[in-house]
């Protein structure tokens, strides 16, 4: 009855973004992928199409990745070429009514992007929207995309719709909760800086406080995945670093332990925020092998206190990182010492006067597991 109420209350039709949609041709051109658009919600009555780059290795029955880009950014052909050289199928739509007229030649992540005729409300956040009707709002429109595109994801006749899972970067990692929370279809979901809470602590606090009380509470209660998690069962890994400008500490915190299903955290000391950061992180491509196509699972963390974690797993060096700063936790210094590893358990002395710290495993192929932070307020 409670996931029955759920359903009820959200903004979009899932029996009809669970279907295949309609595709069309699209002209551009990249290397070694297809080119396509593909039919999604009306945006002020009038039909929308999303562009879209497709593309899979040589097989049948392929595990398959959704790729959704974050603010500035559009699909990207280098990211799904990325994951088509892995062995995996992969989609990477637009989600803002755009398309990349042509890849710059010195930088394959910074196209030319230009809008089409067909496109709906550009992102990013909608902010300014906020008194249209939900439907014609930028979250609503860039959900529908993402789950659209699993929808055709799922049709290709190479593609094992039983092994598809999801990553997004930045405003594609905010999408990626939401669409977790509801998109039960998904293997594992994989955001990139992204969370909830933003209207608690996020780099867009100036746009809540500008849109004031009554709207801002209309946004978030609408638009923020905090809302939407809980929803979230399957396996998600969650990819930040200490110094994110845009998705801090205590939002990303509150927000991963929303979803009921297994986590992974993998939190890089002052891990840079963009897209090539974001989309190649070896800990994403290590969690889906384990997910979709049976390889090592990753590091697991049973059990974290003050001084010292608990993990299931080899794991070859651990460190304590800490700060003594507090404040804001963009403008934070960290620290990283040794901790010591007995059997399952790694140890270390908490610093005095720090104000936060966590563990990072390593495993034997230099991937990071991290245990969650602690904080003295």
């Amino acid at each position: 009855m409670i996931l029955l109420a759920f359903l009820l209350l959200l903004p979009w039709g899932l029996t009809k973004l669970f279907e295949t949609p309609r595709v069309f041709e699209a002209t551009t051109t990249e290397p070694g992928v297809k080119a396509l658009y593909y039919e999604s919600v009306p945006w002020r009555g009038k039909p929308t199409r999303v562009f879209a780059y497709y593309g899979a290795p040589a097989g049948k029955k392929l595990p398959a990745m959704v790729l959704i880009h974050g603010g500035g950014g559009t699909a990207f052909a280098e990211w799904v070429r990325m994951w088509n050289a892995r062995g995996y199928a992969a989609i990477a739509m637009d989600t803002g009514g755009m398309l990349p007229e042509r890849a710059a030649a010195d930088n394959l992540w910074n196209p030319v992007r230009a809008h089409h005729e067909f496109g709906g409300p550009e992102g990013w956040g909608g902010f300014k929207a906020v008194d249209e009707p939900k439907e014609d709002q930028w979250s609503y429109h860039a959900v529908a995309a993402a789950v659209l595109g699993h929808s055709l994801l799922r049709s290709m006749p190479e593609v094992d719709a039983s092994r598809i899972g999801v990553t997004g970067i930045s405003w594609g990692g905010y999408l990626t909760n939401i669409v977790a929370g509801i998109d039960s279809r998904f293997r594992f979901a994989a955001p990139v800086y992204g969370c909830g809470y933003l209207g608690e602590d996020s780099t867009w606090l100036k746009n809540f406080a500008e849109m004031g009380p009554e709207r801002a509470a209309k946004w978030l209660g609408w638009w923020d995945p905090s809302v939407y998690l809980r929803g979230a069962k399957m396996p998600m890994l969650w990819v930040t670093g200490t110094n994110d400008f845009a998705y801090p500490f205590g939002s990303l915190q509150k927000s991963y332990r929303l979803p009921t299903g297994p986590r992974t955290l993998t939190i890089r000391v002052r891990m840079k925020h963009g897209h090539p950061d974001g989309a190649k992180p070896e800990e994403i491509f290590a969690f889906a092998e384990s997910m979709l196509r049976k390889g090592p699972k990753p590091v697991r963390v049973v059990a974290a206190e003050q001084d010292r974690v608990q993990f299931q797993g080899k794991v070859v060096k651990a460190e304590l990182n800490y700060t003594t700063v507090a404040g804001k936790w963009q403008e934070r210094e960290w620290v990283a010492v040794p901790a010591e590893l007995r059997g399952k358990t790694a140890r270390a002395a908490v610093p005095e006067g720090a104000t936060a710290w966590y563990f990072n495993l390593f495993d034997e192929r230099g991937l990071v597991v991290s245990s969650e932070h602690f904080a003295r307020k």
